[in-house]
């Protein structure tokens, strides 16, 4: 996998806080980060399959499906992409080339990002 990744910020569906509030204990207890309740969405140059080497199972938040979880820093601000297994292939309901990153603070408000700004990812 890359370990540099580009892409554009873009809007999403608006209902990802409903999903960070799930895990929001679990990443304060293994990832040591109060999460911001929500995400930021990236459309990324190219298609990336995450690997399942970090996940959260779908018992510790509610949910359905695993959620994989990936370490990087986007403008110097450490964080994770989160993607749920299913849409980690071509059946699930995003395509591969969208991710959303978490932190611990409101990127679009603390980097004044808006659609289309253009990003770069470290995976770490």
């Amino acid at each position: 996998m890359q370990k540099i990744l580009k892409g554009k910020i873009k809007s999403g569906l608006g209902n990802a806080n409903i999903w960070v509030k799930k895990a929001y204990e679990i990443f304060e207890k293994k990832y040591d980060m109060k999460l911001f309740l929500g995400t930021l969405n990236i459309e990324l140059e190219q298609e990336i399959i995450l690997d399942d080497q970090e996940k959260i199972l779908p018992n510790e938040y509610g949910g359905q499906f695993c959620v994989l979880v990936k370490k990087c820093e986007i403008l110097g601000r450490k964080g994770y992409i989160l993607r749920t297994e299913k849409n980690n292939t071509k059946n699930g309901d995003h395509p591969l080339n969208i991710v959303e990153f978490v932190t611990d603070i409101n990127m679009r408000k603390t980097y004044n990002l808006k659609d289309g700004d253009e990003v770069v990812i470290e995976l770490i």
